[in-house]
């Protein structure tokens, strides 16, 4: 059982549980009609009262977990945090959690995740937590990596929500996990002489599906064949799961004369003990022949060797495309040789970028 009176103290966060005194302040909510508030809240106001009085706490009764609410210095109730399927035999309990939608984006859910998990494993014998978010709930996602949990799959078409099924990823943190957030590259806007890397957005799925579908982008890349405008929208979503994981980042270049779409670059492979990763780029067809690949990858390299502290950057093309060559060695990279067989049977040309050969 847990125990009722828990009081969880973060940085700027009391955990404890709900209770009478609470009610004004869970009508106001109800009323707004904000959903944030655990599992079997009430819709009305009406069912307020019985639900601080008993509701709240059939969880807890029952052994299986606990509702806390969030709380802020001035004792405002900003968010709610459960434990919930709690296997006292297996050692294993699951975290949910929501935030009022006026105190989001300020890091509020990955501050009562860290307190609540340290406070499960200093006063139980609970050896597991588990965390569940949509794939797409890009937020949760992150609160996940940065409360320090280990991402361990995803179940496909698990989450039935109003909108149809969702695909769930499983999070999940272990007594003595070192709890260390996954490194992720920030999402960060460069800007080249003549360029502005963004990160990529929906409305650059047409001039993406373009040039992804584009002859020479298909003959030169390991891009999937016939490229569509469904597989330049699941890339733009992949994006910022990969970077979230700490895996890549992926760039959109547009014109800063015009704010015209001229490529996608895009950092993948990333090693985070030996600081080294590889970068690859597609040229849109109408922006070929102006120097814009060499010029955002050059721009990207300073960042990453500066900023980032990384250590190399590769380049790898196909061996017939020249053009692209041209571009790595206009940039300083040096050429190391060839990869056999490295993409769908082609040969590869691989280039090297170390922080001395931009000295």
């Amino acid at each position: 059982m847990f125990d009722p009176d828990v009081s969880i103290i973060t940085e700027r966060l009391l955990l404890r549980p709900f209770g009478p005194a609470d009610a004004a302040r869970i009508r106001s909510i109800v009323e707004s009609g904000v959903r944030f508030l655990p599992p079997g809240a009430p819709t009305h106001v009406a069912g307020v009262t019985t639900w601080l009085a008993t509701g709240v706490h059939e969880l807890r009764h029952s052994g299986q977990g606990v509702h806390l609410a969030m709380t802020d210095a001035n004792g405002h109730i900003v968010g709610a945090i459960s434990l919930f399927k709690t296997s006292w035999g297996a050692g294993t309990t699951e975290i949910g959690y929501g935030v009022h939608p006026l105190y989001r984006g300020r890091g509020l859910a990955p501050e009562a995740v860290r307190g609540l998990v340290d406070w499960v494993f200093a006063t139980t014998e609970l050896r597991r937590i588990d965390l569940t978010a949509n794939l797409d709930n890009l937020p949760s996602l992150r609160v996940a990596q940065k409360a320090g949990f280990t991402w361990e799959g995803v179940l496909r078409d698990a989450s039935l929500e109003d909108d149809g099924p969702h695909d769930l990823v499983i999070f999940g943190l272990l007594r003595g996990d070192s709890r260390v957030p996954a490194e992720e590259l920030p999402r960060a806007e460069l800007r080249a002489p003549r360029l502005l890397l963004r990160p990529l957005v929906e409305q650059d799925v047409p001039d993406l599906a373009a040039t992804g579908a584009d002859p020479l982008t298909q003959a030169m890349t390991g891009i999937p064949r016939g490229y569509t405008q469904a597989d330049a929208r699941a890339f733009v979503a992949l994006a910022e799961r990969i970077r979230t994981r700490g895996q890549g980042i992926a760039w959109a270049a547009v014109e800063l004369d015009g704010g015209r779409f001229a490529a996608n670059i895009d950092l993948r492979d990333l090693d985070w003990v030996n600081r080294t990763a590889e970068v690859g780029y597609m040229t849109a067809p109408w922006a070929r022949g102006n120097g814009y690949a060499g010029e955002a990858v050059l721009t990207i390299a300073r960042w990453l060797f500066g900023v980032q502290g990384f250590q190399r950057l590769t380049l790898r093309t196909a061996v017939p495309n020249t053009a692209s060559q041209r571009v790595a060695e206009k940039a300083g990279f040096v050429r190391e040789g060839v990869a056999r067989n490295a993409l769908h049977g082609d040969d590869l040309v691989v280039y090297s970028l170390i922080p001395s050969d931009l000295a």
